[in-house]
């Protein structure tokens, strides 16, 4: 069983396994890995693990990246930036209905990635013979969604911090609206949705710690027991454990999860409807 670390390769972040070698690495650790497509920057993301052995080719870590191997990835960002500038200008000479997002080339330079998101199937077959002749590198166009366009260019989530899928987030979780009415936030789009467009990461990998305190909950409208007396709830706080309730004279308390208890039958009992 082969001993493999798993490693994060261009801005798209696939992990693959590779065969450390003997080279010693830690998570976070930036290192060169040897790929079908040449010589690749990668950032270790699981520590070594033995794994069974598959059909599939394992390639192996070249070496971790020292000071050198740096400058060269500044060098190829500035190479990046003129080949992003070449790739617009064709993408538009030949008036192709696509949004190029980004280009990424190889620690080698033997290949460039190109970037980009389409409503449809697009050809681009003289878009690459063009970039290739004036590049002089292989072409690879990859198509991505604008979930992935996100995770790619990074930027700033509705709650003012960077956004989860270019931080910290591995894998996309499918996301529904039930998530949103799960944890009682407001249905308006423009506030349960990231920069993407798409409803927000978070809500899906929050939604376990929203559904397992709930549960623990009584939902709102339910009657309790209360040291003064039957109480009807009117909101619950997740975050304090906190409960609004509602007594039969319209009075009005906050109460802790342990201050109340399920009421039972209690017989009928009028609680005055809330105003507005």
């Amino acid at each position: 069983m082969p001993i493999v670390v798993g490693v994060g390769i261009r801005r798209t972040k696939d992990i693959f396994d590779f065969l450390p070698e003997g080279i010693d690495l830690a998570t976070g650790d930036r290192c060169l890995v040897e790929t079908e497509n040449g010589i690749e920057v990668g950032e270790v993301v699981s520590p070594e693990r033995m794994v069974e052995r598959t059909k599939r080719k394992l390639y192996r870590v070249i070496k971790k990246m020292d000071a050198s191997d740096c400058e060269v990835v500044k060098t190829n960002a500035k190479k990046e930036e003129e080949a992003f500038r070449k790739v617009m200008e064709k993408t538009e000479e030949h008036e192709l209905k696509m949004k190029l997002i980004c280009v990424d080339y190889t620690f080698d330079c033997n290949k460039l990635f190109v970037y980009y998101t389409a409503e449809g199937r697009v050809d681009f077959r003289e878009l690459i013979k063009d970039l290739g002749y004036l590049l002089k590198t292989r072409i690879q166009m990859v198509q991505v969604g604008v979930r992935d366009e996100a995770r790619m260019l990074g930027g700033f989530g509705p709650c003012g911090l960077p956004i989860c899928c270019s931080s910290f987030l591995k894998n996309f979780k499918p996301v529904s609206i039930e998530m949103a009415k799960e944890q009682e936030l407001s249905l308006n789009p423009a506030k349960i949705s990231g920069i993407c467009g798409r409803l927000m990461c978070c809500l899906a990998f929050e939604n376990d710690f929203y559904h397992e305190v709930i549960k623990n909950l009584p939902k709102v409208n339910a009657k309790v027991a209360t040291k003064d007396g039957i109480a009807l709830i009117k909101a619950v706080n997740i975050f304090k454990g906190e409960l609004t309730v509602e007594y039969e004279d319209g009075t009005i308390k906050k109460l802790s999860q342990k201050e109340v208890s399920p009421a039972g039958l209690f017989g009928k009992f009028k609680f005055r409807k809330s105003e507005g």
